[in-house]
């Protein structure tokens, strides 16, 4: 399946950032800004291109920014990797890249961010000095690849970083230490909310919140209350809106939506599946919300999104 269209990072802030860089061959034009702790390399593709190799020695934070690739990564089934979407690798690993669509009027751009071990390591323990996660388990960060699409957040963070890299300030060390804080932060939450979401049944029995979101899933045909969930969680209103926010990166009534509309499209996959069917299938009562939360969430309309499956389907 083709991934859902997603919004293009948007570059008002980093214009001069592309002005400024000279096109020196046209398969792999790369443009490289290093600071104490992080560097920031900015590539474009012209040529279609299969299997380029890349490596870094440090861990790399990588966001794709017009374009389309198709990633090879170990252990994985090649994905494509589009405008709106980031991935986290670990040191040294090895990716071979597709571009099957770059061309000298269409290139590909993507950057990379490499960030020292050692700053991250601070950061993370920092994090666990003041703000331990549920029962006082520590967090760390994942050595697999993990990939994700950003949310509003994580885009305005990229701006941010693509901005500072390029900026002459005498202080942008100090700035870009402070996105990467954020950027380390919330991409800790997206790892822990996706590997409680993906293994809640197993991890309920033992911990708080995987069995909150072990019920959410298997009650998204009902409706969902705060308050049924901290019956689950064993916790006050108060301290389950905090600490769900904190770890997951998300509202709990946040986490129920995105979850329905989750659901939503494995339902829209089947082209004969009426919308009505879909979005009281999925605990919506109010069809105009179901397809303003669908609309937010994927950029898209669930009609939108079923008729570029079909269509998908029909040319495979």
């Amino acid at each position: 399946m083709t991934s859902p269209q997603k919004p293009k990072v948007n570059m008002q802030l980093s214009n001069g950032f592309y002005e400024t860089r000279r096109l020196e061959h046209l398969v792999e034009n790369r443009t490289t800004y290093t600071l104490e702790n992080a560097e920031m390399n900015v590539y474009e593709t012209h040529h279609f291109a299969e299997e380029v190799v890349l490596q870094f020695h440090q861990p790399v934070f990588a966001s794709m920014i017009e374009g389309k690739k198709i990633m090879h990564l170990r252990e994985q089934t090649p994905f494509n990797f589009l405008p709106g979407e980031s991935i986290i690798m670990p040191a040294n690993e090895i990716m071979k890249i597709d571009f099957p669509e770059a061309a000298t009027n269409n290139p590909t751009k993507c950057l990379a961010m490499t960030i020292s071990p050692e700053k991250i390591s601070r950061i993370i323990e920092n994090i666990n000095e003041h703000s331990l996660r549920l029962d006082d388990r520590e967090w760390q960060m994942s050595t697999d690849n993990f990939a994700f699409t950003n949310d509003p957040a994580v885009s305005q963070i990229i701006q941010r970083l693509i901005f500072l890299f390029a900026e002459n300030h005498t202080s942008k060390d100090y700035f870009v230490d402070m996105m990467i804080r954020e950027l380390v932060i919330r991409v800790l939450q997206k790892e822990n909310r996706r590997a409680l979401a993906e293994n809640s049944r197993q991890f309920s029995r033992n911990h708080r919140l995987a069995a909150t979101i072990d019920f959410i899933k298997n009650s998204l045909h009902l409706p969902l209350t705060v308050s049924d969930l901290c019956q689950v969680a064993c916790m006050s209103e108060s301290s389950f809106h905090r600490v769900f926010r904190s770890e997951l990166g998300v509202s709990p009534i946040q986490f129920i939506n995105e979850e329905r509309i989750r659901k939503a499209t494995q339902l829209l996959k089947q082209p004969k599946t009426q919308i009505k069917e879909v979005y009281l299938s999925c605990g919506f009562n109010n069809l105009s919300y179901f397809i303003r939360t669908f609309k937010r969430i994927l950029n898209q309309t669930p009609k939108e999104y079923q008729s570029s499956f079909t269509r998908m389907i029909r040319f495979q």
